[in-house]
């Protein structure tokens, strides 16, 4: 649901808790080529107060207000979009100044006051719609949480297509330039996403714009949550990188103007994510483009682009702000950003932010690079995570504590997701790969980092598979994976207190295996590979239940022979229910 309001002063704006409210003010009459740049050159900032607490939100230009059914590129509209996290009323007044390049000015006073500059109203906000649980934010234990219900997030979902904006129903949308031939990497077609295989997942009363534009997506976000995925990842600009098919400006030379219908439509796209419970995982570049603003500096370009972004879309109930694929070092590549420039970035995005979204960089494949980057950005404050590429799919479990504990000791807990892995020509294979990896991607992966206190996971399908990195349009090509994955999902959130929980490998002894455990009560074990082991309770008393989970098929958990073991000492297991050669997770729990 969406509260918007032509804005008034007699009368207060009625919105939800956590609902997106969007506030339109009629400005000076302008166009997106205007020699006097309405995205530069004027500048909206809506404070929200309500009692000690305040909100500084920008807005942006908005053409004619409605530039996702009209395509318009001209108007006298500016908008700002507000989601109040809390009940009760709120006030707010209107900062609308004009100026050279004052957009990307932090002085409140730069330029001079016009049009509704001062304007004030009010927004009476009432209890959340049922099963909302509030914005997804940063918890100080290694992982996410909805800020209401305090439910830790795990996350699982799509990292491909990464060009998944590069959709032919966008106003704007075209290949900049022929996308070359690279050996390891995906190569951009020629013609745009259509997301055809997914317009039959489309649904009567579902989004679209401009006479029914916009289905294959819209129906592909729907398939994606229906097999209980919670995240998706795509670039907002590519210019220069692979695809060289997605941009928020008016055109592929252009980096100070932004096109009003295309982000408007891409905001439709996003309001849909949000009803449907997946969060926004948003690359602002890559690693061939990431000194294109700049030559990497947060300067004028990049300060106006993620100005803008912020101002569209930090709104949203699950953001990650991710600072580039593959970004840096500069020792491994001349086009690589230095750690000052990343900082700076972080920095720019966490204080113009007035959510304070969860923000990450995306790590190359291998550890040497991933040290040089990452030991110098421990015990940041603007950085909350990895984004983490791993080239060998074996080590994700031991990276994922690795970098855990590395972050603890900074004593700035990273939330360690997986969002990449190797090798880069398959990722996880599809369904129909004879031979395919899913098997040992699920229980290295995906297993492999949960188990070890990380956040989750999102798939990467590689360059030399069908439904590739660049070219999915299909994402039942891996419906397996997305079912594997909430199987995992499913025991993680229905069985584990892992917030309370410490991975713990050295108390299982025996044939290869995982450990979580809050010691004394609850006990998880993994097995990637199947077999058993003895699980050191020495350190517990009383009596604990035994019983297993299915990681392929999900569903119940079951008993095998031995049903119930004893605290004080080091027990046996036993085996599976059934196919003890296969992987297998464990819960032992204490029964009195």
């Amino acid at each position: 649901m969406t509260a918007c309001a032509e804005t008034a002063e007699d009368l207060p704006v009625i919105a939800q808790k956590w609902e997106k409210t969007t506030l339109s003010f009629e400005g000076p009459s302008t166009s997106e080529e205007n020699t006097e740049n309405p995205f530069l050159d004027y500048r909206l900032m809506v404070t929200f107060k309500q009692g000690e607490k305040t909100m500084i939100v920008p807005g942006f230009y908005a053409a004619d207000g409605t530039a996702a059914e009209s395509g318009a590129d001209a108007g006298s509209t500016w908008q700002v979009r507000f989601r109040p996290d809390t009940e009760g009323e709120w006030s707010y007044q209107a900062s609308f100044r004009k100026g050279k390049e004052i957009a990307v000015s932090d002085d409140p006073e730069a330029g001079e006051a016009v049009a509704f500059d001062g304007q004030e109203g009010r927004i009476k906000v009432v209890a959340a719609a049922e099963g909302n649980e509030g914005r997804i934010v940063v918890g100080d234990d290694h992982y996410l949480h909805y800020a209401d219900s305090k439910r830790i997030f795990l996350k699982g979902g799509a990292d491909s297509p990464e060009n998944f904006l590069a959709f032919r129903d966008f106003d704007g949308t075209e290949r900049g330039e022929q996308a070359e031939d690279r050996e390891g990497e995906a190569t951009a077609k020629d013609d745009l996403h259509s997301y055809e295989p997914h317009v039959k997942d489309w649904k009567a009363g579902d989004p679209t714009w401009q006479d029914g534009k916009g289905k294959g997506m819209i129906g592909a976000l729907n398939y994606l949550a229906g097999k209980g995925m919670n995240s998706a990842y795509f670039l907002t600009m590519n210019i220069g990188g692979d695809g060289k098919d997605v941009w928020p400006y008016t055109g592929y030379e252009e980096r100070l103007r932004f096109d009003c219908s295309k982000l408007d439509q891409w905001e439709i796209v996003f309001d849909h994510m949000d009803q449907l419970g997946l969060m926004l995982h948003i690359v602002t570049q890559e690693t061939e483009n990431e000194r294109l603003l700049d030559d990497g500096d947060t300067g004028l370009q990049r300060k106006l682009y993620y100005r803008e972004l912020i101002a569209r879309f930090a709104h949203h109930l699950g953001v990650t702000w991710n600072l580039g694929e593959e970004n840096g070092p500069a020792s491994f590549s001349p086009n690589g950003q230095t750690i000052p420039q990343q900082k700076a970035m972080a920095t720019y995005i966490k204080t113009h932010d007035p959510y304070k979204n969860y923000l990450v960089i995306h790590t190359h494949s291998q550890p040497a690079e991933r040290d040089e980057i990452f030991d110098h950005l421990l015990g940041f404050p603007y950085l909350d995570g990895m984004s983490t590429q791993v080239g060998d799919p074996a080590t994700s479990h031991e990276e994922t504590k690795n970098w855990r504990a590395k972050s603890a000791q900074a004593k700035k807990p990273w939330v360690i997701n997986i969002d990449e892995i190797g090798h880069h020509s398959r990722g996880v294979d599809p369904d129909d790969r004879e031979n395919n990896n899913q098997d040992s991607v699920r229980a290295e992966v995906l297993w492999g980092n949960l188990m070890a206190g990380g956040g989750g996971v999102e798939w990467y399908f590689g360059w030399r598979n069908h439904n590739n990195d660049l070219g999915c349009e299909d994402w039942r090509s891996r419906d397996r994976v997305w079912d594997f994955t909430k199987h995992a999902l499913d025991f993680f959130n229905n069985h584990l207190s892992v917030g309370e929980m410490r991975s713990m490998d050295q108390l299982a002894t025996g044939d290869r295996s995982f450990c979580m455990a809050k010691e004394g009560e609850l006990y998880a074990l993994y097995f990637p590979f199947g077999g058993t082991t003895n699980l050191d309770l020495t350190a517990a008393s009383g009596t604990f239940s035994v019983q297993w989970y299915n990681p392929r098929t999900g569903g119940a958990l079951q008993s095998a022979k031995i049903t119930t073991v004893t605290g004080g000492e080091i027990v046996a297991i036993g085996e599976a229910p059934q196919d003890p050669e296969l992987d297998w997770a464990v819960l032992i729990k204490q029964s009195n």
